[in-house]
Formats: C-alpha cells, structure tokens, sequence
C-alpha cells in the first residue's frame, strides 16, 4: 500500500482527492487541514508521498514544505493554481524540494477532478517511488564543484569521448518531473559564451513555462527565452518551449529558427522531446546535435534521442543516482542511447568537455 497524506484546507478538495486515491485500491489516504497538522502527522502516518496545497491558513504550503525537507524528507506533490503567481510560488517549491506538481481545477472541481484523476494519480505514484533531494542550494554546489581549485572533475570521460566537436551546432535538452532544479543545475554553470545554442523541452502547462523562462534568466550568464513566436537560432541563449505547446527548429532563409508549434495527440506529453530531437535532425545533421535526458517519468526522448545517437549525435542521460524519476533517462540507457550517464552535477562539465 502507498501511505499518501493530503494536506488541504479545503474539506471539498480533502473529499474529491480521498474519492480518486481510495478507488485506486492500493493507497491508504490521510488527511491534514493546514501544514501544522500535517506537521504533527509525519512521524505516526509516515507518508511515502504527500500532496501539499500551497494557500492555507496558519502554516502555507511553502513553509510546511520547508519543515518537512528538513524534519522527515518525503516526497511532495504540490496542488498548485494555473496562475502566474501561482507558477511562481511552485517553483519555488520545487527548489525547496517538492518532486512535482498538480494545477488545481478552476472551475467546478468535482466536474474537473474526474478529467484530472488519471493524470494526478500517475503523478502521485511516479512520486511515491522518487528520490526527494535537497535541491534549494543544488545550483551552488554544482558551481562550486566546476569552480573550485582542486576539486576532481565532474566525471572522468572515456577518451573516445575527448573528441572535441566545433562549428555550428545546437543541445537538445529534454526534462519532466523534478525538471525545473535540475535545469537551473545544468545552465547555471554554463558560461555567457557557450558556443551552441541550447533548446529546453520541459513538460509543463503554458501558465509555468514563460515564470520559469524568466527565473532562469535571473540566475544563468546565458540569456534564457521562452519560445511563443518565430525566433532566429543564436549562441548565447537557451530557448524554453512554451507548455502545452510544442518546441521545433524550422528552416528560414535567413537560417534556423526555433518556433512554437500547435501540440498534436501523435505526442503524450508537451512540450515533446521526441518532435523537439525530430525536428532538430531534419535541418542538423546528427552530428551537429547533442542530446541531454533527464529527470522525468515515461519515456519521452528516449526513442529519438537513440535514433540521434545511431546517427553520428551524441547523448547524455542524467544517472540514476540523482535522477527524483529515472523514467525518461533510463528508457535512453536500457535502449542503448546514451554516450555518457553522468549524474547531474556533471552534466554541464560534459557538454563544456566535448564543446570547449
């Protein structure tokens, strides 16, 4: 049985969230009103997962989050308002921790629910079985790892793969659940000039993507963009397809362009690794692009990420180790698509290893 807490003040939500857990037949569900309770519930319930309401009275979600990380780590799940604010204050949750999380319905949320149940409990039970990390000060620490004199390097590489790669090239990053912290590890200690462009596919709706396109920016050397219309391909920025949407390269006379495209039912999830890598080899040849997988649940990427490979690419895929959901990263390495596995703290050493 997996032990899940729902802490919402909200008796309606504690009552649709119960309805949708208890049906599954395998989670036992508790209930706390505020963080306080769920506070004091840790230690005799015991979760393997929580989903944790962000607005409520006496204690709020984030520094119920905050406590928890720090009293009994768990995995958090957090329900979350479809709002620019709401995106805001989630992925701050996400650096405190929390493995994923669920937009609240917006309008009649007992109509809303039934549409959102499959959805959530995949989510819930993908968290049951990650990896909470620490993650608030994850960025620092993988700067100081590739800063710091003396320190070893990131991960020592096989010498076949010393090979630098130059010229005109694009990395292909894909990500899911626990993407926004590692994303921040892997660009924040990239320099101002690194040479190729960086393309991100991270599965989020539309009200997340552009708050986390803008808080990356604030935090790296390079300039992070999210995509809603045309935009020329350049060194020195980090495109961010638009959630709910799709991320593509396409041809213009003047040359590559990153653009957002309509999502299409062929593709589960959105923005989609696998037509954001498709896309890229129809105008790159394979050898021009580097593919990076990782944390996220399914298996987004993996198929065309070992396609790229089998073509002259080269593919990265975050280790479990340090993967919260080695879905989408482990359906690379089980197809034999990955060059290297490097856990996250070494992926951007990787990239600057065989870029320069």
């Amino acid at each position: 049985m997996i032990k899940l807490l729902v802490v919402d003040d909200s008796a309606l939500m504690r009552r649709l969230l119960g309805r949708v857990f208890g049906a599954e037949g395998d989670f036992q569900v508790e209930f706390a009103r505020n963080g306080l309770e769920a506070l004091a519930m840790l230690e005799s319930v015991r979760p393997d997962v929580i989903t944790l309401d962000i607005h409520m009275p006496e204690m709020d979600g984030l520094a119920c989050l905050d406590r928890i990380m720090l009293e009994r780590p768990c995995p958090v799940v957090m329900i979350s308002s479809l709002t620019e604010a709401g995106a805001d204050v989630t992925l701050e949750a996400m650096q405190l921790g929390a493995v994923d999380f669920i937009a609240k319905p917006q309008g009649a949320m007992s109509l809303e629910i039934d549409e959102l149940a499959p959805l959530l409990v995949e989510k819930v039970r993908a968290a049951a079985r990650a990896r909470p990390r620490g993650s608030l000060r994850l960025a620092e620490r993988v700067r100081l790892r590739m800063g710091a004199p003396g320190l070893p390097p990131p991960l020592p590489l096989p010498r076949q793969a010393r090979t630098k790669l130059a010229g005109d090239g694009v990395v292909l990053v894909g990500t899911s659940t626990g993407g926004p912290p590692a994303l921040d590890a892997l660009l924040g200690p990239l320099p101002a000039d690194f040479p190729w462009p960086i393309i991100v596919a991270q599965h989020m709706p539309a009200a997340f993507t552009g708050p986390l396109a803008r808080r990356l920016d604030r935090l790296c050397a390079l300039e992070v963009v999210e995509v809603v219309r045309p935009m020329p391909l350049q060194v020195g920025k980090v495109f961010i397809g638009r959630g709910d949407a799709d991320i593509i390269l396409g041809g213009r006379t003047a040359g590559p362009v990153v653009l957002a495209a309509p999502a299409t039912p062929e593709h589960r999830w959105h923005p989609s690794v696998d037509r954001l890598v498709h896309s890229a080899m129809d105008h790159f040849d394979a050898t021009r692009l580097v593919g990076v997988l990782m944390t996220g649940m399914g298996n987004d990427g993996a198929t065309t990420m070992t396609r790229l490979r089998a073509n002259g690419g080269r593919t990265i895929a975050e280790a479990e180790e340090t993967a919260i959901v080695w879905g989408m990263p482990g359906e690379l390495v089980r197809a034999g698509g990955a060059d290297a596995v490097v856990p996250l703290e070494g992926i951007a050493g990787q990239l600057m290893e065989w870029l320069g």
